[in-house]
């Protein structure tokens, strides 16, 4: 089979049950894919090759049998964030450079179990915590539709990987928009769960009340195929919730009729690429020819999301990043004395942008300054969430753009982290409130980047956003679109 590395997961899916290819000869032709353009991306950290195709080999064993869930044989990476045991997990940071987890995440186990075969842990921002994947100590991942852009952050290695065909689906984690905006730089879909719908069990900890796993696809439906395989309680995860998964896929109707969509004011700003504007307005056009009615709406404290979010971010990083101190696991450099040895570690394993966060986090919590920032940004939080379910009382979902720009240079805004952390400003609220969010490519601006459209619903009810998703791509093209490298 030709290129079976752009197969979608629907249709991989359907040429395994029917033995068109074997679950060997496709994990074969995405290894090949990965050799080919590797170089130039730098979508992985590490390569599985030779565990991709033990699991293969195993999938095709299961295949045979012809009960097979529709996951088995399918080739896909995992963000380096995400534990997978025996297989080098470093979070993107020199710290863990040498960690390999004796156990795997829930949301690996449930793949695995599934059948699915991982070809590699994804690049990722160092703890996840970038919006360009311009800040891991292994590498900088380049965007498959231009080698001199971004793929946005920071799960850039997941979706420059999915785009460019080096696997068949992701797994990404979105504490601010990790996943929604390098979807929308890299052309493909991306899904933030509602926070407690994913276990973060198995999952290095950036910050506890925002972080959630979700899938990175190139349709609508390969995105309801993994949320499916991965959604559900764990008891190992006290903030997961007990509430029943739907199946995601057998919801794709593609029917708007009834439904109403709020489009809020604020998420049109000055300053944004016009393009973006003009595509995600005729987005809007879109859903409305196909049933759906929108209405302008409100959200008044979106202006204080980005700075809330980063307090909050940046606190939470604090703390959880305490643990890596040379003593329990990671790297440890050599020192004669055991407070020179935890400073020349943590000194050292760090990156800027980590060491950046921990300190603002830091101070944010300490002593005097505890009610002037946290606790104010904790409130703040309060007001972001009521706007968002005011807002979905009356509408089934919000309709905006993921990013105000389309991907941008690398290194264009490494040298000013406020502008870099304006990335996420369509984004973050989403993770303050602890909504679903979904991105989906809706068009391309005049030098050939993907634009994408975000997509919120109510509190667990990922179905209705990704069925309005799915109508929106049954009549477009833009996500059959694939870069050329």
């Amino acid at each position: 089979m030709a290129e079976a590395y752009r197969l979608s997961i629907d249709a991989a899916s359907a040429a395994l049950a029917v033995r068109d290819i074997s679950a060997v000869e496709l994990t074969r032709a995405v290894l090949a894919r990965i050799e080919a353009t590797e170089p130039a991306l730098r979508s992985f950290i590490t390569v599985a090759a030779d565990a991709a195709l033990a699991q293969a080999q195993a999938a095709d064993a299961r295949l045979a049998g012809g009960d097979a869930p529709a996951l088995c044989g399918i080739p896909l990476a995992i963000k380096d964030v995400i534990l997978t045991r025996g297989l080098r997990s470093t979070a993107g940071s020199k710290i863990l450079g040498n960690f390999v987890p004796p156990y795997s995440a829930t949301v690996t186990r449930k793949l695995l179990d599934a059948g699915a075969v991982c070809v590699g842990k994804a690049n990722c921002d160092e703890f996840a915590m970038g919006s360009s994947t311009e800040n891991s100590a292994y590498a900088i991942t380049r965007n498959p539709w231009n080698l001199s852009c971004v793929p946005g952050g920071s799960s850039g290695g997941s979706a420059s990987a999915v785009a460019a065909g080096q696997c068949l689906g992701a797994l990404g984690t979105d504490t601010g928009g990790s996943i929604r905006q390098p979807a929308a730089c890299c052309g493909v879909v991306g899904i933030k769960p509602t926070y407690g719908r994913v276990s973060r069990y198995g999952v290095v900890a950036y910050a506890s009340s925002l972080d959630q796993v979700g899938p990175l696809g190139r349709t609508v439906a390969d995105c309801a195929h993994l949320l499916g395989a991965i959604a559900g309680h764990d008891p190992r995860d006290s903030t997961s919730v007990d509430c029943p998964t739907p199946d995601y896929r057998a919801a794709l109707s593609g029917k708007l009729a009834g439904l109403r969509l709020g489009l809020p004011k604020e998420y049109f700003v000055d300053g944004m690429q016009p393009e973006v504007e003009q595509a995600v307005r005729a987005a809007v056009r879109q859903l409305e020819s196909l049933g759906a009615a929108v209405d302008e709406v409100s959200l008044p404290h979106t202006e204080y999301a980005i700075a809330a979010y980063y307090l909050i971010a940046t606190a939470e990083a604090s703390s959880n990043l305490s643990r890596y101190d040379g003593i329990k696991y990671g790297f440890r450099a050599e020192a004669e004395a055991l407070l020179e040895m935890y400073r020349r570690t943590r000194a050292q394993g760090f990156g800027a942008e980590v060491k950046r966060r921990i300190m603002l986090g830091t101070y944010a919590l300490s002593s005097g300054y505890y009610d002037a920032y946290y606790l104010k940004a904790q409130k703040v939080r309060t007001l972001v969430r009521n706007d968002f379910l005011a807002v979905l009382d009356r509408c089934h979902a919000i309709v905006t753009p993921t990013a105000p720009t389309t991907a941008f240079r690398i290194g264009e805004k490494t040298a000013d982290p406020l502008q870099m952390y304006l990335a996420d400003i369509f984004t973050v609220s989403v993770n303050l409130a602890g909504l679903p969010g979904l991105s989906l490519p809706c068009g391309f601006d005049r030098t050939g980047l993907p634009i994408g459209l975000q997509l919120i619903g109510r509190p667990f009810d990922e179905q209705t956003v990704l069925n309005l998703a799915y109508a929106y791509e049954q009549a477009t093209q833009w996500h059959l679109q694939q870069p050329e490298i």
